[in-house]
């Protein structure tokens, strides 16, 4: 049975070895099937990560940069076979869209100064 939901990338070279490096870093997933397409690859999508704490975000954030990967800004990263990552605490998106417009601008100024996100400076922004 095929999941509602799943990611589906094209490359036009590296298929099997970006598949493999995805399914090693994410726990209980699988590659049902991997194909090359014989064009370019286009890296105008990104895939969101929303990780339980600061442990499992930096985990993501360091495997998907290993290798040649490179930061980005306000939790973005692409890693080495062009694709654009998001790695974001779960629940960010309460942070950012507070009816609290001045506790939203707060966590919105500090992600803005950040490269990988780190959520006790959110939560604290938030906080004031």
């Amino acid at each position: 049975m095929h999941a509602k939901i799943y990611t589906h990338l094209w490359y036009a070279t590296d298929a099997d070895r970006a598949a493999s490096f995805y399914a090693s870093i994410f726990p209980d997933s699988r590659v049902e099937r991997v194909w090359t397409l014989p064009t370019e690859f286009n890296d105008a999508m990104s895939l969101v990560v929303e990780c339980a704490d600061q442990a499992e975000l930096d985990r993501y954030w360091d495997a998907l940069l290993e290798g040649g990967g490179q930061p980005q800004a306000c939790g973005w990263l692409i890693d080495r076979y062009g694709v654009r990552w998001q790695i974001v605490p779960a629940g960010w998106e309460t942070l950012m869209m507070d009816t609290d417009q001045a506790k939203a601008k707060r966590v919105a100024d500090a992600m803005l100064k950040m490269v990988k996100l780190d959520i006790a400076a959110l939560e604290q922004a938030h906080q004031g």
